[in-house]
């Protein structure tokens, strides 16, 4: 079993009468991504930035590798790499500069190879304030990630991006994670998280709501499970059909789609029930419910 990397125990964080972090706790394990799930305004970058030693907590303990964020801030600065929703980096600030900069900070040599790599070759001498939204959040992943940390802390990482960009990113990630660096990443973007993390919370209103892998809590819900079948006479699109488990049925794009609880004895029941009728399965499709469905139905639960 990994090590905790990371422990937030009953964080609390206010501004003025706005409760933005309401006393929540969990761990992350040694070369684990962990998702900070939730719609804007849910808590998630203000949990990041008391883990970054940004913002003092009202209450609760942190520890990063064991060190208090807020008492030895520094000792942290090679440990962590950090990539927030928007840089502070000065606009005329060439790209070149920056990463000497970053570079110098931490000790290392600068790494042209993460520029070329992030498609950001060619805008060495660019101004940040010249670069497209894209290219922002590829250059403050590459700064993030140019001294080799340990942790890598990502917020809305892939807001911006486009498709390939995002899928140089997740690539990158698992590199990480394989070197065994720990992950930390803050997303709305639930198919993102169900794709790239090993554990998540789900944070609503600066609580944490829901916590585990995806699969645990997608079984946490209703336990429907989606069976999409398509036929060449397209014989289940007549009514009058039951199958064991269903307790809804639709069509959509030629699919007669099933919600099930028992999708074993659905399926069985349906390929019998074709084969009996002489029709010719095309495609069937046997999907669990996906994390952005559960969340949904944890929000529909909240309100």
């Amino acid at each position: 079993m990994n090590s905790s990397t990371i422990e937030v125990k009953d964080l609390r964080k206010s501004y003025d009468d706005l409760v933005a972090v309401n006393s929540i706790s969990f761990t992350v394990g040694k070369g684990e991504i962990f998702g900070l799930l939730g719609p804007n305004g849910a808590g998630k970058t203000t949990t990041l930035e008391c883990l970054e030693g940004l913002r003092q907590p009202d209450e609760g303990t942190m520890r990063i590798m064991g060190i208090d964020p807020t008492r030895v801030g520094r000792q942290l600065r090679n440990m962590i790499g950090v990539q927030l929703q928007t840089s502070g980096l000065p606009a005329n600030m060439t790209v070149e500069e920056a990463l000497k900069f970053f570079c110098a900070y931490h000790g290392v040599r600068p790494r042209y190879d993460l520029i070329d790599r992030l498609g950001l070759g060619e805008k060495l001498g660019s101004q940040y304030q010249d670069l497209s939204t894209g290219q922002k959040r590829r250059l403050a992943l590459a700064l993030a990630v140019a001294h080799d940390p340990s942790i890598l802390v990502l917020d809305e990482p892939t807001a911006g991006l486009d498709v390939a960009s995002r899928v140089e990113l997740h690539a990158m990630m698992k590199e990480l994670k394989e070197n065994g660096t720990t992950i930390l990443l803050a997303t709305h973007d639930m198919a993102e998280a169900e794709k790239m993390t090993d554990s998540v919370a789900i944070l609503l209103k600066g609580r944490i709501v829901s916590t585990g892998t995806v699969r645990d809590i997608t079984a946490q819900g209703s336990g429907f499970t989606r069976v999409s079948v398509r036929t060449d006479e397209s014989l289940l699109h007549e009514k009058g059909f039951e199958f064991p488990g269903v307790s809804q049925w639709m069509i959509k794009d030629d699919y007669s789609i099933y919600y099930t609880t028992d999708p074993g004895q659905t399926v069985t029941a349906i390929i019998n029930t074709i084969d009996a009728h002489e029709d010719r399965l095309i495609d069937l499709r046997v999907e669990r419910p996906s994390l952005e469905e559960r969340f949904l139905e944890i929000t529909d639960e909240r309100n």
